[in-house]
């Protein structure tokens, strides 16, 4: 099946599964298990974020691919059943309860959005006790307020890391006046929150904060609202299709090119819909990944499946969601939610022999398991450990658009975020 059409069958609901035989029927059958085994995903592969869903979606098909050839769950292969949000929170919601309601899923995979992430955690995973495992959404709120009764993790860094990464690159640019133009969700606030709490400390000020609402056909009179505070500099934050509109009209308002962004932008649709010689003094930031064979072996692999490279906003988290899901599947003593929530944890295990990515790790790891052994589960993004409220910690990249070209400018290391955290936080 090419990509497209993957992509269009998903769109409508279709379930995926790699056509991959797994043996070990019997160990199946030995424990109570149905195959195929199914996991819930969630992404918008239509609206405004679909211009970065693609590669997510396909990172996604790439771990049911290795899970399966790795031994699959209990003896039996993985089904992705994978639904489009459009974006929108009443879409997703309804998407979540098909996969809980009818397909019966004990775990779901997404989304991007924490617009539409929040009402999922509250009106169908938490109730049901359904294990959610995102690769994008960034509201630390999700894992501190207690909504999600510890149903909910994440791949990557919670919005502070991006957040305070922005503030201190704006400041080290010399930027004093900087106006806020953020998208009205989760997201967007916690974002804005966390730049407006690092940013004064770091040597720089906001001059306005303008919330829009996405989907709309122009953002004049947000733009403008902006620009009347007189900024030396914007920081927008929010998704490719309405980012787009939203510069256009910033520069042709007479607004400065020195445009700080968020991750979702770091995609060839926005550069292309802007315009690339429009955005030579841009710049953003995203969570990067650490270095080590384990992020290799999935870029490789990555490149070999679809012919080009992984780079791009939640490839790498989104694998590293649909590998933890089977992992802790595997580990669980039972395909329950509580279960698998349990075991999630337990993918990096203190002492636990590390495996990697591929289907030869994970065949490693599932013998490992069924041996009775720990294992510590090192991924397309670098180790992933799960802290106690279900979060990870990771370093974040600048990035720049050069002749068109979206490029890594440099990377932040761990200790540099740490020591940013102390900065700001005391």
């Amino acid at each position: 099946m090419s990509v497209h059409k993957m992509l269009a069958a998903l769109a409508g609901g279709v379930a995926l599964t790699a056509l991959l035989s797994v043996g070990g029927a019997g160990t199946a059958q030995a424990q109570g298990v149905a195959c195929p085994v199914k996991i819930g995903g969630i992404l918008p592969l239509t609206g405004s974020m679909a211009p970065i869903t693609k590669k997510i979606a396909e990172s996604a098909q790439l771990a049911v691919e290795h899970i399966n050839a790795g031994g699959g769950v209990k003896g039996c292969p993985v089904q992705l059943v994978l639904r489009d949000d459009q974006g929108q929170p009443t879409v997703g919601v309804d998407a979540a309860k098909y996969l809980v309601e009818v397909e019966r899923v004990p775990a779901i995979t997404g989304t991007i959005s924490s617009g539409v992430t929040g009402p999922i955690i509250a009106s169908v995973t938490a109730p049901s006790r359904v294990v959610q495992i995102s690769c994008c959404s960034t509201a630390s709120a999700f894992t501190l307020d207690g909504r999600s009764q510890g149903y909910f993790f994440r791949t990557l860094p919670t919005s502070k890391t991006q957040a305070f990464a922005t503030a201190s690159e704006i400041a080290k640019r010399g930027l004093k006046k900087t106006a806020i133009i953020y998208v009205n969700t989760d997201f967007g606030i916690d974002m804005t929150r966390f730049v407006k709490e690092a940013l004064p400390k770091l040597g720089g000020e906001i001059t306005a904060e303008v919330a829009y609402n996405d989907n709309q056909p122009s953002y004049r009179a947000e733009v403008q609202r902006a620009l009347a505070a007189r900024p030396e500099s914007l920081l927008l934050i929010g998704f490719p299709k309405d980012a787009v509109t939203i510069v256009r009209e910033w520069l042709s308002l007479g607004g400065s090119p020195k445009i700080a962004l968020n991750n979702s932008m770091r995609v060839k649709d926005f550069v292309d819909g802007v315009g690339a010689r429009f955005l030579n003094e841009a710049f953003g930031m995203d969570n990067a990944q650490v270095q080590g064979p384990t992020v290799d072996a999935f870029n490789q692999a990555f490149l070999a499946k679809f012919g080009y490279d992984s780079q791009g906003p939640g490839v790498h988290t989104q694998y590293d969601a649909v590998m933890a899901i089977g992992l802790a599947m595997n580990i669980a003593k039972d395909l329950t939610g509580p279960s698998i929530k349990d075991a999630v944890r337990q993918i990096h295990a203190a002492g636990g022999a590390t495996v990697g990515t591929g289907p030869d790790e994970f065949r490693k790891a599932v013998g490992l398991i069924r041996e009775g052994k720990a294992i510590k589960y090192h991924g397309a993004t670098g180790p992933l450990e799960f802290d106690a409220n279900g979060d990870v910690t990771g370093p974040a990249l600048v990035w720049k658009i050069t002749n068109g070209e979206i490029l890594v400018d440099y990377t932040i290391s761990i200790e540099e975020m740490q020591a940013l955290f102390k900065k700001v936080e005391g």
